[in-house]
């Protein structure tokens, strides 16, 4: 059976559960059509203001069907391609996606389950989690942005070497170069990862979809970031949020002094 995206709401944080634990929460096509027609519905609804991903059983995700991507091979490359065009529109949806999304990584994430926790915008790993991208020792090579992440984020030689030797990283490895915002005690990661989502929720949704873009888009040129930066500046200067916290942090300041 297909691994599924289960939703369920807590509070104003959407919960997003990969849920097929027989395969280790493989990825399958429904998971990408629904993780896109989700995120597209929680980017309208005002009363969603952040994203956790998680999986079930026990581990985040295993990765690519191999049975599918072995059918596929000997059977129909077309399909196969337009699999991978399906999760690239939902890696490229996560990236983009104006509020917070936070992985929530317990047990293994394994190859496009790598991915997929890249895309997020915060990773929260339990102590004992494992991050694997072991594309070539199946003869492959990566897919869901996993190289185009590491490569931003570590560098040339270390994401060459991530994805070259395909060895097993531990949250702690991952903390240590950057990749992992929180490590959680196992069992607590989602308990963890909603706190965290109900921090940036008190947080005007304004700013942190401006933030987001900013950062984003911080490889082009410093000229035109100081524009964007102006731009979203202005936009957030002349909402209510602004001067109801600017007065409150005033005020907070002239009581203390």
């Amino acid at each position: 059976m297909s691994t599924e995206l289960l939703t369920e709401r807590h509070g104003d944080t959407l919960v997003l559960t990969l849920s097929g634990p027989a395969t280790r929460n493989a990825l399958s096509p429904q998971v990408y059509a629904a993780g896109v027609e989700t995120l597209n519905m929680a980017e309208s609804n005002p009363d969603v203001r952040a994203v956790v991903i998680t999986g079930a059983g026990g581990h985040f995700c295993g990765g690519g069907d191999l049975q599918r991507l072995a059918h596929n091979r000997a059977h129909d490359l077309s399909a196969q391609a337009g699999n991978m065009d399906a999760f690239h529109q939902w890696v490229e949806a996560l990236r983009c996606f104006p509020k917070p999304v936070i992985a929530a990584v317990e047990g293994v994430a394994a190859g496009g389950g790598v991915s997929v926790a890249l895309a997020c915008d915060l990773i929260v790993a339990g102590e004992n989690s494992r991050f694997l991208t072991a594309y070539s020792k199946v003869a492959l090579s990566p897919d869901g942005g996993a190289s185009w992440h590491l490569a931003r984020a570590l560098g040339r030689s270390r994401a060459l070497a991530l994805l070259w030797l395909g060895e097993s990283q531990t949250a702690q490895q991952w903390a240590s170069y950057g990749l992992i915002h929180q490590i959680a005690p196992a069992g607590t990661v989602l308990d963890e990862a909603l706190k965290l989502a109900s921090r940036l929720g008190e947080l005007s949704p304004d700013v942190l979809a401006s933030i987001k873009e900013l950062v984003n888009d911080a490889s082009q040129p410093l000229r035109a970031h100081l524009d964007q930066e102006k731009h979203h500046f202005l936009i957030n200067l002349s909402k209510p949020a602004a001067g109801q916290a600017m007065e409150a942090f005033l005020n907070g300041r002239q009581r203390k002094g």
